[in-house]
């Protein structure tokens, strides 16, 4: 079984009906551990050396956050900062991640028509998303379509609950050594 990181930072989980739901659904799933950011450093002072054994223990990372004005959360970006340094992450020694699966879960407020060219927003979710598939890559990373929900605000309890679903059937997928992520790579998302 592949071991599941999920890297999660959501600043105002207490009013996120989707994030919340998503984690909860997963938090106890066998090979998958929840690393609620905002939840273990709401000061900001991240613990870089203990980021970094969870990173080195676990095959798949997934940086799980809402799409905040085109980008994460602060907390998400001070943990790229400080916890995928030079010599660990990337640089001529830093190949510890090298080999691992890395993808986003991103939900967002606009539905998927605005995140299209001709779309209020101009541009596609993975356009939005390059710097991390740049980062997976720089880490030596494979980098995995995202798991995305558009127009979060919209969804009813129902449709949250499938989305929960989804998510649970999303992960086992990726827990399963099996799988070899083909059919996860043809897709946009």
């Amino acid at each position: 079984m592949r071991k599941v990181l999920i890297v999660y930072a959501h600043p105002l989980e207490e009013k996120s009906k989707v994030n919340r739901s998503l984690i909860e659904g997963v938090r106890e799933m066998d090979g998958v551990t929840v690393n609620n950011l905002y939840e273990n450093y709401p000061d900001f002072f991240i613990d870089v050396k203990h980021e970094q054994e969870l990173l080195l223990a676990h095959d798949v990372i997934i940086w799980h956050h809402p799409l905040y004005w085109y980008s994460a959360p602060a907390l998400l970006k001070e943990w790229f900062d400080l916890v995928l340094e030079h010599g660990f992450a990337y640089g001529q020694q830093g190949d510890s991640l090298a080999g691992k699966w890395a993808l986003n879960c991103v939900t967002t407020g606009g539905g998927e028509s605005s995140y299209q060219t001709s779309g209020i927003n101009r541009f596609s979710i993975e356009q939005f998303l390059l710097p991390y598939n740049q980062s997976a890559h720089l880490c030596k990373m494979h980098y995995l379509p995202p798991f995305v929900i558009h127009g979060v605000h919209l969804l009813g309890k129902l449709d949250v609950n499938e989305q929960q679903a989804r998510y649970r059937q999303f992960i086992r997928l990726l827990c399963d050594e099996s799988n070899d992520f083909q059919m996860i790579n043809k897709g946009n998302y």
